[in-house]
């Protein structure tokens, strides 16, 4: 920036170490400087505290904003993940599944990890809430593959399609990244697993395929079909998972779910006596990134709710502190040109950008609207046909194109380790959607 003074003056830089060190501790900084909060800061009780979105509902706000920055860009996240006492080998896990989990450069357990393998290995219920990134597919999938590789050999005589655990998530594209999860590792470890998803299942019914598998990993619509067509039997699984639990118990999946589990004997704890023998009942597993409120009524019927061992991260429900927010008051018509000047900024920079709405239509209009505007933009929402929807979250991961617009469908579980800027063109309605995206 270019300063014009008239007359030539002698400029005194003040250097103040208070001042200086006062900047650098902002934590909620504000267009209007007023209402910056900075870190250990306090307040005087007697007083109102001043908010910075103050005024907000008034249309002369128009133009304000502030910026939530907890860490600055040195700090390292993944501090808050890893343990550094524990190894794999402490928890029993089997030398070949370690050595499975080297070559995918997985070298230590994460703390979500630490707290659930005992307890699923031990047959326990289990209930893991805690928040995204943190290993939570490998908290229950290590577990399942110690116990598929003891069962299959007990349950070697079971007829095809006959799956001895099952894991179960809410869409299509959470199904395949969690398949290929385990697909990667059955290449080094004597298990079998297969993924259905939604989309020609009248052709999977008329021409079914058999094969002998022992972990089927699918959403519960698809799933449902096979089972009621008698493609699928699931009187031989012994462990079940509910991937996004807080999801899959709400109305939209709740009956079809249900529907499945009944067909399943959930016991209380599932003990097998020997190495030799498999457990008589099935083991259930729910996790999420939040705690589901409905929870225990929802599962009444199914399973005895003091039998779940719930394990909570001690960040449960809160913000990850390393990501900063930054909130615009906008006129409702101004927040096109906003979006296509962040998504130009975005693209210009190559940062791989999501862009959140609440309807399907919302994201359908963002994806022409950006196109249109030269900034290639993919779309994806559950209400795409199968043959559309197919593939575009790949494109996206693989870089090919930089910006993605969605519902909350691509906020729950999907690897998003790549992305580095969230854009909530609505704002959700629920926190916890907040939080998940």
């Amino acid at each position: 920036d270019k300063v014009f003074i008239s007359e030539p003056k002698k400029i005194e830089t003040v250097n103040d170490p208070k001042l200086n060190k006062k900047k650098e501790n902002v934590v909620i900084k504000c267009k209007r400087s007023e209402f910056n909060h900075y870190r250990n800061q306090r307040y005087d009780k007697l007083k109102p505290i001043p908010v910075a979105s103050k005024g907000w509902m008034h249309r002369k706000s128009k133009g304000d904003f502030f910026t939530i920055k907890i860490y600055d860009e040195n700090y390292e996240p993944n501090l808050l993940y890893w343990d550094e006492e524990k190894s794999f080998p402490d928890l029993k896990i089997h030398d070949s599944v370690i050595d499975a989990l080297r070559t995918q450069g997985i070298m230590k357990p994460t703390k979500v990890q630490v707290d659930s393998i005992p307890k699923i290995l031990a047959g326990k219920n289990c209930l893991i809430a805690a928040e995204t990134g943190c290993g939570k597919t490998l908290a229950y999938l290590l577990p399942i593959i110690e116990q598929l590789m003891k069962w299959s050999k007990v349950k070697s005589d079971r007829p095809p399609n006959s799956p001895l655990s099952l894991v179960m998530c809410p869409h299509r594209e959470l199904a395949l990244q969690i398949g290929d999860i385990a697909k990667i590792m059955s290449y080094c470890l004597p298990f079998t697993c297969t993924t259905i998803i939604g989309g020609r299942t009248k052709k999977k019914m008329l021409n079914p395929k058999f094969e002998y598998v022992d972990l089927v990993v699918s959403t519960p619509g698809a799933l449902s079909k096979l089972i009621s067509t008698g493609i699928y039997n699931v009187n031989e699984v012994r462990h079940v998972v509910i991937d996004e639990a807080d999801t899959m118990l709400d109305d939209s999946f709740n009956e079809v779910l249900l529907r499945i589990l009944k067909k399943l004997k959930i016991g209380y704890q599932n003990l097998s006596n020997s190495e030799s023998s498999c457990p008589e009942n099935c083991q259930l597993t729910l996790v999420s990134a939040t705690m589901p409120k409905s929870i225990y009524k929802s599962l009444e019927d199914i399973v005895e709710t003091d039998s779940l061992v719930t394990l909570k991260s001690n960040r449960l429900h809160r913000i990850l502190p390393h990501v900063p927010q930054t909130f615009y008051r906008l006129a409702v018509s101004e927040k096109p040109t906003k979006l296509l000047q962040l998504a130009k900024q975005s693209l210009k920079q190559k940062v791989p950008t999501l862009i959140f709405s609440n309807k399907s239509s919302t994201t359908d209009w963002i994806s022409l609207m950006l196109n249109e505007n030269g900034v290639p933009t993919v779309n994806l929402n559950g209400e795409m046909n199968y043959a559309l929807r197919l593939g575009k979250y790949k494109e996206f991961k693989d870089g090919k194109v930089m910006i993605l617009s969605c519902t909350d469908v691509a906020s729950r579980g999907l690897d998003t380790t790549h992305v580095k800027h969230i854009l909530n063109y609505d704002f959700p309605v629920f926190m916890a959607d907040y939080i998940h995206r």
